[in-house]
């Protein structure tokens, strides 16, 4: 596709005229702390996205436990556990090259989500580890520490127009592609999809810690 260069917004100036100035509100929300009403979102948490930068481009990761998961070691710390994954460690390769990141908090049922920026530090410190449950009998590896920068909630327009809580919203997870047929498709058929998925849920149930 091809854009029309006619078109293209290129100077600050001009996006600012397009959209005009932002509210009061947008701006007063932001803090450079954990504010107690902050918290308040990121201890009810069960979930975020993890935005990273690297030499190789941009990854955004979902992290996943128990709301309060995050901890919340005082008010310009937060402590991720780096909980079993696939090994690609896409973000902690980035984070080791570039340490901004960007985390975006979502609350089951909460339009409100929650933004905060800063940078991180990947430990192994045995203190930081014992502050996370062990789960299974299987330790954590590392946590991510996150020196606070911004703070500040978004507002619930685009959950709201999403739906994305409406359960009568939500899809039959068999109308879209099965893993195992996107794995098969895009290898060529070299891959045994189908083994693949019959296998999956029991391989979750027993890698999800």
């Amino acid at each position: 596709m091809e854009l029309n260069d006619a078109y293209r917004i290129t100077d600050p100036d001009e996006l600012q005229s397009l959209y005009g100035e932002p509210g009061e509100a947008s701006l007063l929300k932001e803090v450079d702390h954990v504010h107690p009403h902050y918290r308040a979102f990121i201890e009810a948490a069960p979930f975020a996205i993890l935005a990273t930068s690297g030499p190789d481009g941009l990854d955004a990761s979902p992290r996943g436990d128990p709301a309060g998961f995050v901890i919340v070691a005082d008010d310009k710390t937060l402590l991720i556990p780096d909980r079993r994954g696939n090994n690609r460690i896409d973000s902690l390769r980035n984070i080791l090259i570039d340490p901004r990141v960007a985390l975006l908090f979502l609350v089951p049922g909460v339009g409100e989500t929650l933004r905060v920026n800063g940078r991180a530090t990947l430990s192994t410190d045995p203190e930081l580890l014992a502050r996370f449950a062990t789960i299974n009998d299987r330790p954590l590896r590392s946590v991510l520490v996150i020196h606070v920068e911004t703070v500040f909630f978004q507002c619930s327009r685009a959950v709201v127009r999403s739906k994305l809580w409406d359960a009568s919203n939500h899809i039959d997870r068999r109308s879209l592609p099965s893993v195992g047929q996107i794995l098969s498709d895009i290898s060529k058929g070299t891959f045994d999809g189908v083994t693949y998925d019959r296998d999956l849920p029991e391989r979750l149930r027993k890698t999800l810690y």
